[in-house]
């Protein structure tokens, strides 16, 4: 039996387990007192990974987490605000956000935003608000 996930609502990967339909899997809330972004999310023993889409014109306030993050573009242009730096991430482009380094996101206001994204296991997918 696996153990049980980090976040609420993730599948937990079990012995034995090596093929997920990301997309199929499970629905979880990125942040639910602080994101728009909702999707699924696999967590393994060291990483965890999650397709997430953040609805057009909507996104995350500030927050943190103690584990890193990259987060992949895979549709959309991501606004984002990483320690005080602006990005605009469109696709194709990846983020990177280092551990308790306060981040915001929001999608573009003409399309969503569908990201790909990894995180170590040292916390859950959700963060604290900031």
């Amino acid at each position: 039996m696996a153990e049980q996930a980090r976040t609420p609502g993730a599948t937990r990967a079990g012995p034995g387990e090596h093929f997920f339909e990301l997309a199929k899997v499970n629905h979880v809330q990125g942040g639910p007192d602080y994101s728009t972004a909702e999707g699924s999310c696999v967590e393994g023993d060291r990483l965890m990974v999650a397709l997430m889409r953040m609805p057009a014109g909507t996104g995350a306030v500030d927050h943190s987490h103690p584990n890193e993050q990259w987060i992949y573009i895979l549709e959309g242009t991501f606004h984002a605000n990483v320690g005080g730096q602006d990005v605009v991430a469109p696709p194709g482009s990846v983020v990177y956000i280092p551990s308790n380094t306060i981040h915001r996101g929001k999608a573009g206001e003409d399309a969503d935003v569908v990201f790909f994204t990894a995180k170590d296991t040292s916390h859950g997918l959700q963060g604290t608000k900031a």
